[in-house]
């Protein structure tokens, strides 16, 4: 039985129109690829604490406010996830790598030349469709 987790998941976008991506570390799992900042829920958390956690853990940013953008089920052929992702367009705090990945705020039409993992490909879709019509 493939590992399931559940993953929260931010968009952030910036005055700009600017949205904060991360590169996975090479040992990680999808290593390597562009990834929207989160991470794992833990089963004590709401989906809300879940996000504030992990973007605080991740990049610093304290999260006030989120809207909720999407959720996707994605199976991999060793693990099956369900993320959880939300928008965030107002933040306190300065984007900085606490787990030394490199992060970069992209242009929202830059992000289909990126490689992603599979189960971000639907957020990078989106996020181009409501923010380029």
């Amino acid at each position: 039985m493939k590992k399931r987790l559940q993953v929260a998941v931010a968009i952030i976008l910036n005055s700009d129109e600017e949205v904060l991506i991360a590169r996975r570390h090479a040992h990680q799992h999808q290593g390597d690829l562009w990834e929207f900042p989160g991470g794992k829920r833990e089963a004590n958390e709401t989906r809300f604490q879940a996000l504030q956690r992990e973007i605080q853990e991740e990049v610093g940013l304290q999260i006030d406010h989120a809207e909720p953008f999407m959720q996707i089920a994605h199976d991999y052929a060793d693990l099956q996830v369900e993320l959880d992702v939300w928008l965030i367009t107002e933040f306190i705090g300065e984007a900085m790598s606490k787990e030394g990945q490199p992060l970069v705020w992209c242009k929202l039409a830059e992000l289909s030349g990126l490689d992603f993992p599979a189960a971000n490909k639907q957020i990078v879709e989106r996020l181009q469709y409501l923010y380029t019509v």
